[in-house]
């Protein structure tokens, strides 16, 4: 066989590998900013008062953002947020409590006299934390 067919071949391999890799990462397996999601994390926890309702409904839809946007980094699909919970099935250790976090988050938004207490609030910050650590965000 010719060098330069063996070299064309060579390259022809080389460039669908890279393609394959950019392909592939672009679909659940991007890389995200940990440093930047851990410091909005820290915000979100520490913004959180026992003794003041509405920083519970904050700290919720804040956090329900904050995951939302890692979802969408990832390539996760949907034009909802719920689409792309839907679409992170058997990727999510705790996927139940994730769905729990987001409905409160949609009874925050959507209710006008929904009341939601400090543990409440942790128990929703607890579910949106996990999957911020099982998607590597933080």
């Amino acid at each position: 066989m010719d060098a330069s067919i063996i070299i064309l071949l060579a390259v022809i391999i080389v460039l669908g590998a890279v393609l394959f890799a950019l392909v592939t990462l672009g679909k659940h397996g991007g890389r995200l900013d940990v440093e930047k999601y851990r410091v909005k994390w820290l915000a979100i926890e520490q913004s959180l008062d026992r003794n003041d309702e509405m920083t519970c409904h904050l700290a919720v839809l804040n956090a329900d953002k904050l995951v939302d946007q890692a979802l969408r980094e990832l390539g996760y699909p949907g034009e909802t947020m719920g689409d792309r919970i839907k679409a992170t099935r058997g990727k999510l250790s705790h996927r139940d409590e994730l769905w729990s976090a987001h409905k409160l988050r949609n009874r925050i938004a959507h209710e006008s006299d929904v009341r939601v207490n400090y543990n409440q609030a942790r128990r929703a910050l607890a579910g949106f934390k996990r999957t911020l650590k099982d998607l590597g965000a933080i």
